[in-house]
């Protein structure tokens, strides 16, 4: 294919740049520069402690729910079977009080929780309801998980979260997106609403700051659990942050 001359002169003059360009790069050890830390590269500052707002389902999250009240969630007849056994006593005698604190049910609580980087690449989510630790790591999680808590794998979501701009427009800079798996069985409320070892947690976390100086933290949750659930089950729990370290009171898992 033979170039007209204008686009030979175009070439004549970018493969100059071109070449000195290569030799700078090569001069300088052909290294580029390293991406930002997902530390660095934060679109917000989640850090801080954070106390629970409870502005809906106040009877089954404030209190524990009498046994059977597991309206509105869409149970499976197998959940609901489980959920309809449930003793207190039970859990208590097998050493397993922590069954409504687990991932899928934590945040749910009314709680304080304390959120901190504990390197480049791991957030430190602690509560002091039931003093439980969560950690959301960015790349391969580590562990084997198996525990209340999971394994936590965390990314930076450059699209808002699905219903997040409700009441104060889109967050900036997007989510942090959680996805937990391998959790040990347990409850979405305290009477014994079951969630399986398979049931997978994703969850929006985004700060809003508001008039008056107040920043919300909002956690959108889907958990998605075909062995319990017959739909995925969303919620939305929202925290306020707190101005130093006052009233942070861990206490441990009760069963009732």
């Amino acid at each position: 294919m033979r170039l007209g001359p204008t686009k030979a002169a175009v070439l004549l003059g970018v493969l100059p740049a071109f070449a000195f360009n290569v030799l700078v790069y090569a001069q300088r050890g052909g290294r580029a520069a390293p991406p930002p830390t997902p530390r660095a590269s934060a679109p917000f500052d989640l850090s801080g402690q954070w106390v629970s707002l409870i502005t809906e389902d106040w009877r089954h999250r404030q209190f524990t729910p009498l046994k059977g009240d597991y309206a509105p969630l869409p149970l499976s007849a197998a959940a609901r079977k489980m959920a309809d056994s449930w003793d207190p006593a039970k859990d208590e005698a097998a050493g397993e009080q922590c069954k409504a604190y687990g991932a899928a049910g934590l945040m749910r609580l009314p709680t304080r929780i304390r959120v901190a980087w504990q390197d480049d690449t791991t957030v430190k989510l602690e509560t002091d309801a039931g003093t439980q630790t969560r950690m959301l790591y960015f790349g391969a999680p580590q562990g084997n998980g198996g525990d209340w808590q999971g394994l936590s794998a965390a990314t930076w979501d450059a699209p808002r979260a699905p219903f997040a701009g409700r009441g104060g427009g889109p967050p900036p800079g997007g989510s942090l997106k959680v996805v937990t798996t391998r959790m040990k069985p347990g409850y979405l409320r305290k009477n014994g609403v079951p969630y399986g070892a398979n049931a997978v947690l994703t969850e929006y976390y985004d700060r809003f700051d508001v008039a008056g100086g107040d920043s919300l933290l909002i956690v959108t949750s889907e958990l998605v659990d075909p062995e319990n659930l017959m739909t995925p089950f969303w919620t939305s729990q929202q925290f306020k942050r707190e101005n130093g370290t006052a009233g942070w009171n861990p206490t441990p898992c009760t069963a009732r």
